[in-house]
Order: structure tokens, then sequence, then C-alpha cells
């Protein structure tokens, strides 16, 4: 088993003002060549905008780009027209950039901060027609079991967003002192584990709230919660 932590204080850092940023992989100003991806994972950007702020536009191309509110809403609006569409707490949002497009995402709120995790995972196609899609899920089914969020668009795994890469994102809660074990698809892939809340035992290492854990070269992943925990998955090709 082969292993890399991201601990939530080594993180890189950015205070905008009206944005604070923390960067698990380089972005921005920010640079570690030890931490520039894991695998086919470019982004995990853990962002807290302002009320009545956000990103303007601008353009993406050739990336997988997921964004999970954790707090608050954003809003949408992109070159493929859509235009301003509300993505709530508990809904999950996918955008194939391929071959190009232009999008804004704001705070829906003008006065509450909005929190989130913004996910990037290289593509497995290049210059695909744009797409974009979200989804609601109900925290209750992940309960002490896997609830898959995000799936591969070759994939027949029905209720999960789709993306351009053989890769898995999901979520599970754990109660206290709840064991859980996760199977990769292949050799190739990954598992990179963000702790969202709690703490957690896995691969012999403690993680804590936004601690997160790259683990490769392995089939099986044993954990254990030691407190309630809310975890996030990201299971990618290590070799893309």
């Amino acid at each position: 088993m082969k292993k890399i932590i991201y601990k939530a204080a080594d993180r890189g850092k950015a205070n905008y003002g009206w944005l604070e940023a923390n960067y698990s992989f380089s972005f921005a100003n920010y640079y570690d060549p030890e931490k520039v991806n894991f695998g086919a994972l470019r982004v995990f950007n853990n962002d807290i905008i302002q009320g009545g702020m956000g990103f303007g536009t601008h353009p993406h191309d050739n990336m997988e780009i997921i964004t999970i509110p954790l707090k608050g809403a954003l809003k949408h609006k992109d070159s493929m027209g859509n235009k301003w569409i509300a993505i709530e707490t508990g809904e999950v949002q996918v955008m194939s950039a391929g071959s190009g497009l232009q999008h804004s995402e704001m705070n829906h709120s003008v006065s509450e901060e909005v929190q989130l995790f913004q996910i990037w995972i290289f593509p497995d196609k290049n210059d695909v027609e744009p797409r974009y899609d979200q989804r609601k899920f109900d925290a209750g089914e992940r309960k002490n079991k896997l609830q898959i969020l995000v799936s591969s668009i070759d994939e027949k795994l029905d209720g999960s967003l789709k993306i351009h890469q053989d890769a898995l994102i999901s979520r599970i809660d754990l109660d206290k002192n709840s064991e859980f074990s996760y199977t990769l698809k292949s050799e190739n892939h990954g598992f990179y584990v963000m702790v969202v809340d709690g703490e957690i035992n896995i691969g012999n290492e403690i993680l804590g709230k936004r601690d997160g854990m790259g683990i490769s070269e392995t089939k099986n992943i044993n954990m254990k919660a030691k407190r309630a925990s809310e975890l996030l998955f990201i299971e990618v090709p290590m070799r893309f």
C-alpha cells in the first residue's frame, strides 16, 4: 500500500476577502511539487465565498469539474444556455468542459456565505461536446453505506451523475466505531478520502476534519470511525 497524507493545516491557503480558499493540490499561486495531482485527480479545493460574490465568466476546456456545496447555495450560468441555475446544499453539480465553454459561479445569497468542494478530474477523452448536469442526493441513503454520486459516462450505474473518466465519487456517513471496507475497481486505481467531518482510522493513520489521504497500490481499504464521521471518496485511475 502506498499512501500520501494531506493534512488540513498543510493545505495551500489564499484569502481574497470575498473568497477564502484551501487547496489540497497546487492551484493558482500555491505550488507544491509533491502535491500537483493524485492520478487523474487534479484539483480539490475547499472554498468559502462571501454573500453576493463569486467567480465571473471564465473559460475551461478538457476538464471534468464537480462542485459539492456544503453550506448555502451557488448559482450557475454558462455558454451552453444555462441561466443562473441554483445548486443547493445536498446537490452535486458536474460539468464536462470538453471542447470549451465559459461559465460563472456566484453565491446564490447576497448575505450568507457558501462553503463548497470543487473537484477537477482529467478526462479520458478530449474535445468532447460540453455538458452539464446536477442532482440532489438524500443524506439518509448514505448512513453506514456507500452512496455513489459520480461515475463514468461509459458505466451503467443508475442514479449517479456522469463524467468522462473511469472514476467514482461517493459519500458515506459512518456512526461512531463502525467499520467499512472499500474495494477498488482495478490495480491501476487509487483512492482519495476527504474527512468532511469527524475522525477515522484508515491505513493505520488517524485523519480528522478536512484531512485527506491518497492510497494506491492496494485492492481493499479498511477504515473505522473513531467518532461519527462524514466521508467523501474519490477513486481515479493513477495512470491515464
